[in-house]
């Protein structure tokens, strides 16, 4: 009779690779001892081996930005130990917990095991790694330098997901006001005003032309409560849609964010950090200016600096230096910035400067989201207790007055 198989766990590990070098990472095994001969076998001292706690949400299905920045961190920190390719992603596939993860990185290692290069492989999955991602893969492999760029990729990963997770954070927070102020006065109009208008009933006189006002807006709620969640519903999903299908509808957008006060220096000093990060990676990696402007522009995350930005790389096209196209949007690009592209461009060290113009306005989005967040949570107790309060003071006032009509 057949031995039942074993079931395997996920374990986290430390440990040392043959260089001396501290390396760490997740696989998954049926026991720790069989672990712990794996990673000897691949010339890995472990130091540490723990059995990772499962998340009590689930790990989500989806790939999504994070993964492919720990993916590439992971790839790089074991290609630089100087495990091969096809281990290193045998290795990252086993100590995912993700099911869509594990699929796409198990794809990706029957790819480099067919005869594929990396990026040809990582090519089929352009959801997932976008060009400019593939792009850097292909140059570090075609200059024999994979490690290097690998690295170069994952810092880049890393930033750019860093910036995207803080201006998420604070777009959040005006949308958590509204809707928690929307949610608790449709409660209290829908529930707890039509309360108080039965006993208002009984009180035999004219009532404030507040409440009034307050008992209309319940009796519209109770009435067409379906229609407005409907409606607003409908709305979010019909600006959503638009939004990502039509160009002329996201370009307003865009625009108009940029001028809305505070969000709109937000939204502009993180497209300026994207264009900078990108650009100094793709510069780095030995890709050609021109080349590398076709890139940079799908990651700015603004469809104006897209926009610029491939006006820019027709310019350079053409014999034009950057900075010379840059000082065409000043409206776009502060004079701090185009000065460090110049300085760039006439030391030879444009990509030391635009890393230093990156890391610039990534500080200053970080500045500006923490004081945005302090800013805005005692904001929502003020909008709460001004909408509340104003529905209590609607309702108590015809009882401020019940003495005189008694």
């Amino acid at each position: 009779m057949a031995q039942k198989a074993l079931s395997k766990s996920i374990f986290v590990w430390e440990g040392v690779d043959r260089k001396g070098i501290r390396i760490k990472g997740e696989y998954e095994a049926q026991s720790e001892a069989l672990l712990k001969s794996q990673l000897r076998r691949e010339g890995i001292n472990p130091t540490k081996i723990r059995k990772k706690a499962k998340s009590l949400f689930g790990g989500g299905k989806k790939i999504n930005g994070k993964d492919i920045a720990i993916f590439a961190r992971q790839l790089a920190t074991m290609m630089s130990s100087g495990v091969p390719l096809v281990q290193a992603l045998d290795i990252i596939a086993q100590g995912h917990d993700k099911p869509a993860m594990q699929k796409m990185v198990y794809g990706l290692k029957g790819d480099v095991e067919g005869g594929n290069t990396l990026a040809d492989a990582l090519g089929k999955y352009p959801e997932q790694f976008d060009e400019l991602f593939v792009n850097l893969v292909h140059a570090g492999e075609q200059s024999g330098s994979l490690e290097t760029l690998l690295d170069k990729i994952a810092t880049y990963k890393e930033k750019t997901e860093a910036i995207k997770a803080k201006i998420k954070k604070a777009m959040m927070y005006p949308a958590a006001v509204v809707s928690v102020a929307f949610i608790v006065t449709s409660i209290l109009l829908i529930f707890v005003v039509p309360e108080f208008q039965k006993l208002f009933n009984g009180f035999g006189a004219s009532l404030p032309a507040f409440t009034l006002f307050v008992i209309h807006l319940s009796k519209l709620f109770q009435a067409w409560w379906w229609a407005i969640f409907g409606g607003i519903g409908v709305g979010v999903w019909a600006f959503v849609r638009g939004y990502k299908r039509s160009q002329a509808f996201h370009r307003m957008i865009d625009s108009w964010t940029l001028h809305v006060p505070i969000f709109g220096a937000l939204a502009s000093k993180s497209s300026i950090a994207r264009f900078a990060r990108t650009l100094s990676t793709m510069f780095a990696a030995g890709v050609p200016l021109v080349e590398a402007l076709e890139s940079v522009a799908g990651a700015t995350g603004n469809m104006l600096y897209a926009e610029a930005t491939r006006k820019m790389r027709e310019d350079t096209a053409s014999g034009t230096q950057l900075r010379q196209s840059m000082r065409q949007y000043t409206n776009l690009f502060p004079n701090m910035a185009m000065q460090m592209v110049a300085i760039g461009e006439e030391s030879g060290a444009l990509d030391n400067m635009l890393s230093k113009v990156a890391d610039f306005y990534e500080e200053e989005v970080d500045v500006m989201v923490d004081g945005l967040s302090t800013l805005l949570e005692p904001l929502i107790m003020v909008i709460l207790g001004v909408i509340v309060g104003g529905l209590v003071i609607a309702m108590y006032l015809p009882i401020f007055n019940l003495g005189k009509v008694v």
